[in-house]
C-alpha cells in the first residue's frame, strides 16, 4: 500500500495517490477499436467486478469522465423538465442536487440539515418522510459520504422509506464510499448508485459508473435523452454497441483497482478503512484539533474533516503543511477556510501514512 511519490505524503480527498501496478495498467498499447472482442471482454468484465463491490443485479453503465458526468447523466436520463426532484442535503454535495436539477428545468426541493449531521439523528427521517408525503417527487437524491464534510449518510431507513412511499427513484452519489465500506444497492433499494474510480478504487479520475434499476431504465426510455452522458446509449453497452470511442486504458487501470481490492478482500478492505480512520480522528483529537462532524453524526471511514488552529486563514495553513510534504485537502461552502480534510482512501488508507500526517500537523497547533 505504498505510494508511488516518495517525496510528498498525500492525504487529498480526491483524487488519491495511484499505485504503480494500476499506472502500468494504462500504459499498455491498447487500441481504441470499441467493436473489438478484446474490449467488449475488458467493458463486461469490468462492469461485473463492480456490480459485485456495489451489491447489485442490476445493469452497469460504465462511462469515460470523471464523476460529476454520471451524476450530470443520471438526472438528464430520468428527469424531464417539470418533474420533481427532492435533494436531501447534509451538505455541499447534497444541496448541489437540486440545483442540477433545477438546472435542468426540474421542480426541486431540498431538505436541509446541518453540514457536521447525518440523517440518522433526531428528526430527520421524519421531515424526509414528511417532506415526500407532501411534495411527491419523482426521484430522491442523497449523497453517501459527504466529503467536505467527512460524515456518511446511513441509507437502508431511506430506502425502506422510499420503497413503503411508492417514490419511483432513489438516486445516490456514493462516489467517496465505494470501495472503502459496505454498499449495498439492492437491499437498500437504490435505483441508481453512482461511483468514480478516483477515490477508493486509487484509479485516475477518468471513468465513472452506475447501477441502474429496472425501474430507473424504464425513465430512461421514456425521458429519452441522447448526450454524451446518456444512460440511454449504455442500453446495449454490454453487446458491443458502444456509444462513443472508448477510454481503453481508462477501462484496463479501473480493471486492475478493482483487481487490487478483490485480491485484498472486501472484508479486509473495509476494515482498514476504519482502522485507519478511527487512528486518524483518535489522533488528530489527542494533538488539540476538533472534529467537523458533530457527536452522534456517523464518521466517514474514508475522510476526515477537521477544523483549521483559529491562528491560520488557509492559504497561510495550507502554505505550511505543503512545504512539509503533506497535501491535505481543503473545503467548500460554509466549512471553506475553517476545515482541513484528511483523505485515508483507497490506497491512503494506510496508517504509516496518517502517523506521517499526525507528526506533522503537531508541529502546526
Amino acid at each position: 500500500m505504498s505510494c508511488c511519490n516518495k517525496d510528498i505524503i498525500p492525504m487529498l480527498p480526491g483524487p488519491v495517490s495511484v499505485p504503480e501496478r494500476i499506472l502500468k495498467a494504462m500504459c499498455r498499447d491498447l487500441d481504441a477499436g470499441h467493436t473489438e472482442d478484446d474490449h467488449q471482454a475488458l467493458y463486461n468484465s469490468v462492469n461485473a467486478k463492480l456490480a459485485r463491490l456495489l451489491n447489485t443485479r442490476n445493469d452497469m453503465v460504465t462511462m469515460s469522465g470523471e464523476g460529476m458526468l454520471i451524476l450530470w447523466g443520471a438526472l438528464k436520463s430520468c428527469l424531464a423538465s417539470g418533474d420533481k426532484l427532492l435533494s436531501i442535503d447534509t451538505g455541499v454535495f447534497g444541496g448541489g442536487f437540486a440545483d442540477m436539477g433545477e438546472a435542468i428545468g426540474c421542480r426541486a426541493e431540498k431538505v436541509s440539515f446541518a453540514p457536521d449531521s447525518t440523517i440518522n439523528q433526531g428528526d430527520a427521517l421524519q421531515r424526509i418522510e414528511d417532506a415526500i408525503k407532501r411534495f411527491q417527487p419523482k426521484m430522491i437524491t442523497v449523497v453517501h459520504c459527504e466529503t467536505p464534510s467527512g460524515t456518511i449518510n446511513p441509507l437502508a431507513e431511506l430506502g425502506e422509506m422510499k420503497k413503503r412511499l411508492g417514490v419511483p427513484l432513489l438516486c445516490v452519489d456514493a462516489v467517496s464510499s465505494l470501495g472503502g465500506m459496505e454498499v449495498k444497492a439492492d437491499e437498500w433499494n437504490i435505483d441508481i448508485l453512482m461511483g468514480g474510480s478516483q477515490k477508493c478504487l486509487s484509479a485516475p479520475p477518468s471513468m465513472c459508473f452506475a447501477a441502474v434499476s429496472a425501474s430507473a431504465w424504464e425513465e430512461v426510455e421514456k425521458v429519452g435523452y441522447s448526450g454524451y452522458d446518456s444512460f440511454l446509449s449504455f442500453r446495449k453497452a454490454h453487446e458491443a454497441v458502444f456509444p462513443y470511442t472508448p477510454y481503453r486504458q481508462g477501462t484496463a487501470a479501473l480493471n486492475e483497482a478493482l483487481d487490487v481490492i478483490f485480491e485484498e478482500g472486501l472484508e479486509a478492505c473495509f476494515a482498514r478503512h476504519q482502522k485507519v480512520a478511527a487512528e486518524a480522528r483518535e489522533g488528530l483529537v489527542k494533538l488539540g484539533f476538533r472534529l467537523f462532524a458533530q457527536e452522534g453524526a456517523v464518521s466517514s471511514p474514508t475522510v476526515t474533516a477537521a477544523y483549521m488552529p483559529e491562528k491560520y486563514q488557509w492559504n497561510d495553513w495550507y502554505a505550511a503543511i505543503k512545504g512539509k510534504g503533506l497535501y491535505a485537502g481543503e473545503s467548500f461552502g460554509p466549512m471553506a477556510g475553517k476545515v482541513f480534510r484528511l483523505g485515508h482512501m483507497g490506497n491512503q488508507a494506510n496508517g504509516a501514512l496518517v502517523q506521517k500526517a499526525l507528526n506533522i500537523l503537531a508541529e502546526m497547533v
